[in-house]
């Protein structure tokens, strides 16, 4: 059975994994001001779009995933020739509305791709599974490998659903913003209270940086931590931890960064870490954060994704 995987582009997964196992993207289109550019995670694209527009105005930017007619007539023009069953696994449907669009398109696919196929001489029925992995960014790729290791070890669907639904209610992100007082301007723009003035002020005049953590589609803060550089050395460290005690559910740790990649590299832990997952032979994805990560979280900002059975913060 030909099995395709479907993501958005809040998946921060390296570009080169996407095309070496054909994974499609359902792209998400920002605009700031008259500056628009569909995110199709093209390094070099983003980079440019974040230095010349996000700093100024980010926050003000307007996201716009796939209509449902438009993740519609990508499943019957293309994926339901292409292949026989498809995964299609979204951003958490509690911060986009990716998941809710692609779910309702599923029902028009599956009532309308008969007659293609027919016609491309294929006459096996077609199915797809649209899955919500209530996570977000470097969190999302966690599920998105796992879904292509268990289709390259030649798993059935049935199989692969069932661990991907398991794994979703166990994958953990985490995440350092860079700059609270953009963060909480994003916020406001998208009607969020959830961070306020004052601790806004209070954590830029003090340099204290949360540290995020997302589950299961709740998204709040673990830990509070003096300097940017200090948390992400407590959070990368923390990986690195679960992963020489073989606490991780799968094999993979996803970071993503948003700004130029050597930055990421000369965090403290950074190394720990990639040495760790080196040594335990675990995959370690690194990526630019997408655009859509960017614009909600700010320039500068860490995610990290692992899969585990307790998300417990050990700070």
């Amino acid at each position: 059975m030909r099995i395709g995987i479907v993501v958005d582009s809040a998946c921060d997964l390296p570009l080169e994994y996407f095309q070496q196992h054909n994974i499609h993207l359902l792209p998400i289109t920002v605009r700031i001001g008259q500056a628009v550019l569909a995110d199709h995670r093209n390094e070099q694209a983003t980079l440019q779009f974040l230095n010349a527009h996000l700093a100024e105005r980010g926050f003000e930017a307007e996201t716009t995933p796939f209509t449902v007619q438009q993740v519609r007539d990508l499943f019957v023009s293309q994926l339901a020739i292409d292949y026989d069953y498809v995964f299609c696994m979204t951003i958490t449907k509690t911060r986009s509305p990716v998941f809710d669009n692609a779910n309702q398109a599923s029902f028009a696919i599956l009532n309308d791709y008969k007659p293609v196929r027919s016609a491309a001489g294929i006459n096996t029925p077609f199915s797809l599974r649209v899955i919500d992995t209530l996570n977000l960014f470097a969190a999302q790729g966690i599920t998105a490998v796992e879904a292509v290791r268990m289709r390259d070890a030649g798993e059935a669907p049935p199989k692969i659903r069932a661990r991907l639904e398991h794994l979703v209610l166990n994958t953990h992100g985490y995440l350092i913003p860079r700059d609270l007082n953009y963060l909480r301007a994003r916020t406001r723009h998208r009607g969020d209270r959830s961070v306020s003035f004052l601790s806004a002020t209070l954590g830029t005049a003090l340099d204290i940086k949360p540290i995020l953590h997302c589950n299961r589609g709740e998204t709040g803060p673990i830990a509070k931590i003096k300097s940017y550089e200090a948390a992400a050395q407590k959070l990368l460290e923390f990986a690195a931890r679960r992963v020489t005690r073989n606490e991780l559910l799968t094999p993979t740790v996803c970071l993503s960064y948003g700004g130029d990649l050597a930055e990421l590299h000369a965090l403290p832990g950074y190394e720990t870490l990639r040495l760790a997952c080196q040594e335990h032979k675990v995959e370690f994805f690194e990526s630019l954060m997408s655009l859509t990560g960017m614009v909600n979280v700010g320039k500068g900002a860490l995610a990290l994704g692992l899969a585990a059975e307790r998300g417990d913060w050990e700070g």
